[in-house]
């Protein structure tokens, strides 16, 4: 039978410049994603639809009913424990485990990237040392992610896990801990060179009152016993302190260092290196930090305007960002149109979306694990080392082939990536390239297919072939290995 070309059709591909947004602000490029923004009428109306959370959030409370401790209260969850159903870090990894799965398979794209974002800025650890309060802390991040920043501050600064992690739980008048006044002056609000060591002071001072029962009942409380009376000041912020009760005072101390101009700058220069740059321009800077300050900090104005600026659509930032381990894993999960096909039994079965966690530690990190208060980094230099990408390969690999995870996890069949009963190879390659990368083949990518699998160009591939019943995974894995997936 000769070969036809106009057997099949080729798969339609977003405009360069719209793929470069969708890499760049959901976990990873698909078909659907690309139809989906099709539907809504182009990028600009799908991310403002994104924006105003005009999609339906079914994933996310689905999935959330697929390990115990998600949806459990804290006192049942320190109960889990007590009563030797389930110790506190298997709960934090649980969480963990919902993120990824979150962002694998949700359609408020956006929003997820934005939760994941904030998370990584005001950093609590999931390692069980914050008690039973980090999958409520995820939740808060996410509820404020597309919100105000001071609204989101105001409610990180506050909750029981922060207070936990930075020693404020046990903060005092007679002895005030100075970790969470510093961290945030330093890493969530104006940065560093901006304050002094009495503006720490006097920070943590404010932040006084809020008291945990770690590690007996977890009980969380304001003790007005414990907090510290007397007038206050903090770069520009004054206030006489004098009420037993100075959460009002807390309450004005952090709207206050919200609407701070180096806030503005420090949360824009946040964006601009996830969205732009690992080295964004100082002018995008300044003009975001601007737009920041005069919509009362409300983040979806700045991403808005971050998106429509000529460094967001300049060739210079396209493909330039690397994919971190979880961004890795995800976008690997979602190339190859992997699904979840059953929810786990338990905190510790070896279902994919408790083996997903597992993934993301072997490529390099976890989810949230990152020890230090500064939060994982989001720079190239960071996730660009040889044992990075070859642990990538490995994932990359197992994933392709199917092999791992396999319980509760449902792969393609190599004969479902052939556009038609009958196709040249270099047609195939270039199917592939338009399904996994959103954009068709090149020369060196078809060059390395071939090289990969030993086909040349004009192959006729069928589902008899050896291609598809033995060697689709390296064929796969080229796609997957090259800078097109590795980048974002």
């Amino acid at each position: 039978m000769a070969y036809t070309p106009r057997a099949w059709t080729r798969t339609a591909i977003p405009s360069s410049a719209t793929l470069h947004c969708l890499r760049r602000f959901t976990a990873g490029y698909t078909p659907a994603l690309h139809r989906q923004v099709v539907a809504a009428g182009g990028f600009t109306a799908w991310f403002e639809k994104q924006l105003t959370s005009q999609y339906a959030d079914t994933w996310y409370t689905t999935s959330a009913t697929w390990w115990t401790s998600i949806n459990a209260s804290a006192e049942t969850l320190w109960q889990r424990q007590v009563d030797g159903i389930e110790e506190l870090w298997l709960a934090d990894a649980n969480y963990e485990r919902w993120a990824l799965v979150r962002r694998l398979g949700s359609q408020r794209q956006v929003l997820e990237t934005m939760a994941e974002l904030w998370e990584h800025h005001l950093h609590v650890p999931a390692t069980g040392e914050v008690g039973p309060f980090r999958t409520s802390y995820g939740k808060t991040i996410r509820k404020h992610a597309l919100g105000r920043f001071e609204d989101l501050l105001q409610a990180a600064i506050v909750h029981p896990a922060m207070a936990v992690y930075l020693g404020n739980a046990n903060s005092s008048k007679r002895a005030p801990n100075e970790n969470l006044g510093r961290e945030l002056l330093e890493l969530h609000t104006v940065g560093r060179g901006n304050y002094d060591e009495d503006d720490v002071k006097a920070s943590a001072r404010i932040l006084t009152g809020y008291r945990v029962d770690s590690w007996r009942t977890w009980a969380f409380s304001y003790d007005p016993a414990h907090h510290w009376t007397g007038p206050v000041q903090v770069m520009g912020f004054a206030h006489d302190n004098g009420a037993a009760d100075g959460r009002p005072v807390v309450q004005a101390y952090l709207r206050h260092l919200a609407h701070h101009p180096a806030t503005a700058r420090r949360i824009a220069l946040k964006l601009a290196r996830r969205f732009v740059s690992d080295s964004p321009p100082d002018a995008l800077v300044d003009r975001l930090a601007k737009v920041y300050l005069a919509n009362d900090t409300q983040i979806r104005p700045v991403l808005r305007a971050l998106v429509a600026s000529t460094e967001f659509k300049a060739a210079s930032s396209i493909g330039k960002k690397v994919r971190t381990p979880t961004d890795d894993v995800v976008a690997t999960w979602r190339a190859l149109g992997v699904q979840l096909s059953a929810r786990p039994a338990d905190s510790e079965s070896e279902a994919g979306a408790n083996a997903i966690l597992w993934q993301a530690s072997s490529v390099g990190i976890r989810p949230f694990s990152w020890q230090p208060p500064d939060g994982r980094p989001d720079t190239a230099a960071a996730w660009s080392s040889t044992s990075r990408f070859l642990n990538s390969l490995d994932v990359h690999y197992t994933m392709a082939g199917g092999w791992w995870p396999s319980i509760g996890t449902r792969y393609r069949t190599p004969a479902s990536w052939l556009p038609a009963a009958r196709i040249r190879f270099d047609h195939l390659v270039d199917h592939l390239a338009r399904s996994i990368h959103g954009r068709g083949s090149t020369s060196l990518l078809l060059q390395a297919a071939c090289e990969a699998t030993g086909c040349s160009p004009g192959t006729i591939i069928t589902s008899t072939h050896d291609l598809v019943r033995w060697e689709m995974p390296r064929l796969l894995t080229v796609f997957l290995d090259c800078p097109t997936h590795m980048t974002r």
